[in-house]
């Protein structure tokens, strides 16, 4: 009868470990790694048809043991953090509680302008410069420039070599009015353009704000840049 019941009690031990292993079981880093990655994608919505938007969180440390979550892990991103080449989110669980902060690299893969050949700092590009290529570059698409037309106005700040994608962050905006030159004032009042010379006191890039100096009255005023040798006043 003894050896019955040990018998059993062996039997039901070796049932039951399997189902105390799991319950001990550590939360798997691969599923806080797709969180984090699935929360930034998410965060950035459906791009245009030709863009295409990948996260890669960075692997986490083996020996990190976290205990099991129970509910669904959330991810958000820290205080003041906003998405971009690089980002860190916040990946935690309600219970037990506990947080676990994982980098992620974000990359675009879209068509962009490339340089043909190689340029100088302060080159102003053309269409003859650049080229359409579809590449896969860091960060988020609305950084780089698509358009041939969002090279008006605008200069490198660095040298480039050929086949650099071209982003807002290498091109800096022309001066368009510089300090001491002469414009035209121009001021709206009641349907009537009143228009007065004027001098710059300081440089202004296109759609720029610039402080002038009004000749005939001897005031300073503040317009905005509208062309070379205009700036408009609001009254």
């Amino acid at each position: 009868m003894m050896q019955r019941h040990a018998r059993s009690a062996l039997i039901l031990t070796l049932l039951l470990a399997p189902l105390a292993a799991r319950a001990q079981a550590p939360q798997a880093l691969d599923a806080i790694r797709t969180a984090a990655e699935r929360f930034v994608t998410q965060q950035l919505g459906k791009p245009d048809h030709d863009v295409v938007v990948h996260a890669t969180a960075a692997q986490l440390d083996a020996r990190l043991r976290l205990p099991a979550c129970t509910r669904a892990i959330d991810a958000a991103l820290p205080p003041a953090a906003r998405i971009a080449a690089r980002v860190t989110v916040g990946v935690s669980c309600a219970a037990p509680r506990w947080t676990v902060y994982v980098p992620v690299d974000v990359e675009t893969e879209l068509p962009v302008l490339v340089l043909r050949q190689a340029a100088a700092r302060g080159s102003r590009l053309s269409a003859a410069d650049v080229e359409i290529r579809r590449q896969r570059v860091p960060g988020l698409a609305d950084t780089y420039i698509r358009d041939v037309a969002q090279l008006a106005d605008r200069h490198l700040k660095t040298a480039a070599a050929p086949g650099t994608p071209l982003d807002m962050d290498l091109l800096a905006a022309d001066i368009l009015v510089k300090r001491g030159q002469r414009v035209t004032l121009v001021a709206s009042i009641h349907g009537l353009e009143v228009r007065a010379m004027g001098e710059a006191i300081a440089d202004a890039t296109p759609a720029g704000r610039v402080r002038v100096l009004n000749l005939d009255s001897r005031r300073i005023v503040e317009g905005q840049v509208e062309s070379r040798d205009l700036v408009r006043i609001s009254l």
